[in-house]
C-alpha cells in the first residue's frame, strides 16, 4: 500500500513551535548550548517535541505518517501512548480546525500509520502535531503519488510562549493536539511555543535568560505547580525583570496554579495552592512598576465537578479544554493589535 505513496520530510514544511534553530536535533526545544547550562532534567525534557507542529496544504485523499522516536517508553501509567508518543492531524474546515486522525505508536523506534483515508477530493489546510512526552528523530508524511503536499506560507505573527510544568507540556492529554497550548494556538490563530518541563518548571534564571532570547507577542508564565512559596517569592521577580529588560513592551502574564481537584478534602493540597498563590500575588504587587505585567487567578482553570483530571492535578482532555477556554478571553485581550 505504501509503495504508491510519495513521502515528504516534515522539515521541508512550515514548522512552528520551535523557539531556536540551533538545536542538537531538529525537533528539540532548547538550543544545544543550553546543555550544561540548564539542569539536566530540563535539558532532557527539552528533547521532547511538545508543541512542535507542521502546517501544510494537500489535495490528497489519504495521508500517512512515519516517525522515529527517541525513547523506548511509549506511554505512561496515566497518559496514553497516543499523547506521549503519537502524532496528531488536524484539518481546517470552514475556518475551524477539526481533528482528523492520530498516528498510534506501536513500536520503538519506527512507526508508520495511515492518519486518514477516503477523503473527498479538494485542497485543504492541515496541522500535524508531534509527540508531547517523547522526542522524534525523523518524521515523514506520505500521500498518493499524484497528490500535492506543500508547506503553508510562514506566518509573520509572533508566537505566544508558554513556560511551565508537566501540565503545560501536555500531561495527561490523550493526543498532542488536545493540550491547552495547542488548543489556544488554534483558537488564537497564532503560533505557540510550548516550553513546559515536567516537574521542572521552576522559574530558574538559566531558563529565564533563554526565554529572553525569544521575541514573542506574549509570555505566559505558569510554573506554580512545580514551586514552593519560598521559591516563588525569590524567583518570580527575577524572571520578570530578566524578561522585561530584554523586551520592554512584551506583555507578561503570571498564572496561578490550578486548584487540586481533591483539595476540598485534602488540607495539604489546599495549603499548597494557598501558599504558592499568596507568594505569587505578593511578587506581583511588588512588581507594579513593571509595565504590561498581568495576573491570572487559577481557581477557574479546572471545573468544580472534579471530573477533569487523572489524579487531581494533571488534566484530561476535558480539563485542557476548560483551561484553554479560561485562558482565551485574557490572552485575546493581551494580544489585541499585536503582530
Amino acid at each position: 500500500m505504501t509503495d504508491n505513496l510519495h513521502w515528504h520530510d516534515l522539515t521541508t514544511l512550515s514548522i512552528e513551535g520551535k523557539g531556536w534553530t540551533d538545536t542538537r536535533n531538529f525537533y528539540d526545544r532548547l538550543p544545544v548550548r543550553a546543555e550544561g547550562t540548564v539542569r539536566d532534567p530540563v535539558w532532557n525534557l527539552s528533547r521532547d517535541s511538545a508543541g512542535i507542529c507542521a502546517r501544510f496544504t494537500s489535495d490528497a485523499t489519504a495521508i500517512h505518517a512515519r516517525w522515529s522516536l527517541r525513547k523506548e517508553s511509549l506511554a505512561m501509567v496515566h497518559m496514553p501512548a497516543t499523547g506521549v508518543s503519537g502524532v496528531d492531524l488536524y484539518v481546517r474546515m470552514d475556518d475551524t480546525w477539526r481533528w482528523l486522525g492520530t498516528g498510534r505508536p506501536e513500536a520503538f523506534p519506527d512507526n508508520e500509520a495511515q492518519l486518514c483515508g477516503d477523503l473527498p477530493k479538494g485542497q485543504r489546510e492541515y496541522i500535524l502535531y508531534l509527540p508531547l512526552y517523547n522526542g522524534v528523530t525523523s518524521v515523514e508524511l506520505g500521500v498518493p503519488k499524484a497528490a500535492s503536499l506543500e508547506p503553508m506560507p510562514t506566518r509573520d505573527t509572533r508566537p505566544v510562549v508558554f513556560y511551565g510544568t508537566s501540565i503545560t507540556q501536555g500531561g495527561c492529554a490523550s493526543r498532542p493536539g488536545t493540550c491547552h497550548p495547542a488548543i489556544l494556538g488554534r483558537m488564537l490563530d497564532r503560533p505557540a511555543i510550548n516550553l513546559g518541563f515536567s516537574g521542572n518548571g521552576k522559574m530558574e534564571r538559566e531558563v529565564a535568560e533563554l526565554l529572553a532570547e525569544l521575541d514573542p507577542a506574549l509570555y505566559v508564565i505558569d510554573c506554580l505547580p512545580n514551586m514552593t512559596a519560598d521559591e516563588v517569592a525569590v524567583r518570580a521577580p527575577e524572571l520578570v525583570r530578566i524578561l522585561r529588560a530584554a523586551h520592554p513592551e512584551t506583555p507578561i502574564l503570571l498564572v496561578e496554579d490550578r486548584t487540586y481537584s481533591d483539595a476540598f478534602l485534602h488540607q495539604d493540597r489546599a495549603e499548597r495552592n494557598r501558599s504558592s498563590r499568596a507568594a505569587l500575588r505578593q511578587a506581583f504587587a511588588e512588581l507594579q512598576n513593571v509595565n504590561d505585567l498581568h495576573y491570572m487567578e487559577g481557581e477557574q482553570l479546572l471545573g468544580a465537578d472534579g471530573d477533569d483530571t487523572v489524579d487531581g492535578s494533571h488534566p484530561t482532555d476535558l480539563g485542557f479544554r476548560r483551561q484553554a477556554e479560561a485562558f482565551y478571553p485574557l490572552l485575546s485581550e493581551l494580544l489585541a493589535g499585536r503582530t
